[in-house]
């Protein structure tokens, strides 16, 4: 079947990662693109041609989430090392650690203006981090299972997360408290993200299902059953009025808002698909699976700058605003087989001289200014067995990933002073930066404590009235 010419295009795929592709992202200005993976590598893809592709390392484990700041300057990403780490994303890859968490994180992402940085782990907890100073904030709790995904709105007002405990939780940022709860009593999802104007929220879910919620009217305006197994991930086009899904069907599924049906389904990759994203502007999305492969697609959606995105949403971030023309959807929720005028496109079989992309991969190893080692040995996480408890398929790992030994670069290290040029020995400056590390770590254990404590007051104070309550009663009975 010939494609129409508005119809989704695989423009090239990417090779270099030797596992699953958990996460990837465009940069701001839509020339590169980010991508993490179950190899504890992050990779930084160029569009331009013959340009080289650099691979990050400093991650002791899976890496789950990858995310550009807003300007493009900072890489944020999440692993199952129970570490974010925070990178320059150039040739020499310097990056910055956070550790916080009590267990493997799930999820990153920036506030639109770049302050902050949201985070979820698998201890329950969403925690946000100050980027303007590099320091812990504050944790949100409520959820009582391992917490998939949390992001932040458009105004960066609220935080949106997912959890395993079946439910979806809005939180106010500046109470920090939860101020809205929608529960699914089938099954959990996965990934959860706002729309472009913070209007709604989008969930994609462990019983194969997508859901569209209307947080104004805390309703569920439409719900897709177009996916034969689970959904892992959505991306909103920055014109609201498309969702792409991936799910571990194989299939990249695209679906009209505005009309509330399914339009394509895109196939191309070997298994489970397990992340998603649009570009900033629109004319591309990236698909990353299991088969270790990114996909590059281009699109003829609404042709959007991204600037011009960014002042029409921030001009209707208030719940207050009137309903706009994009804010428009179909008002009962529904459930849709995608049987009617849906395209399937499978480029295996139409597309003949497919542009592959395997540029040289520069090796970088991240290192700050107490680096002295000049090899590192690099191996994969422990026994997979371990690992395939907390995702979806344990058979993602390729038997390739053998441990790595890399050599770190002359040049790399000609910026590091030497240890004779040091006003202060080395071994003392590396007892000093242990030393405060672990001074962060009880502070912050201080905080989640005290957060504790006073809910732990509140809710005494709850029984404590509620038994005056009950003994007045008995009185008046009696």
């Amino acid at each position: 079947m010939a494609s129409a010419p508005e119809d989704p295009v695989l423009e090239r795929y990417f090779k270099g990662h030797k596992a699953a592709i958990t996460s990837v992202d465009f940069s701001p200005n839509g020339k590169q693109l980010a991508t993490a993976s179950w190899d504890t590598f992050l990779m930084l893809w160029s569009f331009r041609p013959q340009a080289r592709a650099f691979r990050y390392m400093g991650h002791k484990d899976v890496i789950t989430s990858v995310q550009f700041s807003p300007l493009g300057n900072l890489l944020a990403s999440a692993s199952r090392d129970r570490t974010v780490r925070l990178w320059i994303p150039d040739k020499r890859g310097k990056s910055s650690e956070f550790k916080a968490h009590t267990a493997p994180v799930r999820s990153v992402d920036f506030s639109a203006d770049g302050q902050f940085l949201a985070t979820a782990s698998e201890d329950k907890s969403i925690k946000v981090w100050n980027m303007y100073r590099q320091r812990f904030l504050y944790s949100l709790y409520r959820h009582t299972h391992w917490v998939r995904c949390a992001k932040f709105s458009p105004d960066g007002r609220l935080i949106v997360s997912c959890s395993e405990d079946k439910t979806i939780k809005i939180w106010d940022t500046t109470s920090k408290q939860c101020i809205n709860n929608f529960s699914d009593f089938i099954g959990f999802a996965n990934f959860v993200d706002f729309n472009p104007n913070g209007t709604c929220i989008a969930s994609a879910g462990s019983d194969h299902a997508v859901k569209i919620w209307d947080i104004r009217v805390n309703k569920l305006l439409q719900h897709y059953q177009v996916h034969s197994s689970g959904v892992n991930c959505v991306s909103f086009h920055p014109s609201g009025n498309y969702l792409i899904t991936a799910s571990s069907d194989g299939t990249v599924k695209i679906l009209d808002l505005l009309e509330g049906r399914l339009i394509y389904t895109l196939q191309g990759h070997m298994g489970p698909v397990l992340t998603v994203s649009f570009s900033k502007g629109g004319e591309l999305f990236a698909s990353g699976g299991a088969d270790a492969q990114v996909l590059l697609w281009r699109t003829k959606f609404d042709g959007l700058n991204c600037k011009d995105v960014i002042k029409r949403n921030l001009k209707r971030l208030h719940f207050d605003s009137p309903p706009h023309l994009f804010d428009v959807y179909p008002r009962t929720p529904h459930c849709h087989e995608g049987k009617i005028d849906t395209i399937e496109i499978n480029p295996k079989l139409e597309v003949i001289n497919l542009q592959t992309s395997s540029p040289p991969v520069v090796d970088v190893l991240s290192f700050d200014s107490t680096t002295t080692a000049e090899t590192v040995v690099r191996t994969l996480p422990e026994k997979a067995e371990a690992k395939f408890q907390c995702f979806l398929h344990p058979s993602l790992i390729s038997p390739e990933c053998s441990p790595t030994i890399l050599k770190k670069k002359a040049e790399d290290m000609s910026g590091l002073p030497s240890e004779s040029q040091r006003s202060v020995p080395l071994a003392v400056t590396d007892a000093l930066e242990h030393i405060m590390e672990q001074l962060n770590v009880l502070i912050q254990t201080v905080s989640i404590l005290e957060q504790r404590l006073t809910l732990t007051e509140d809710k005494l104070k709850d029984c404590l009235q509620n038994q005056q309550k009950l003994c007045s009663a008995i009185q008046q009975k009696s």
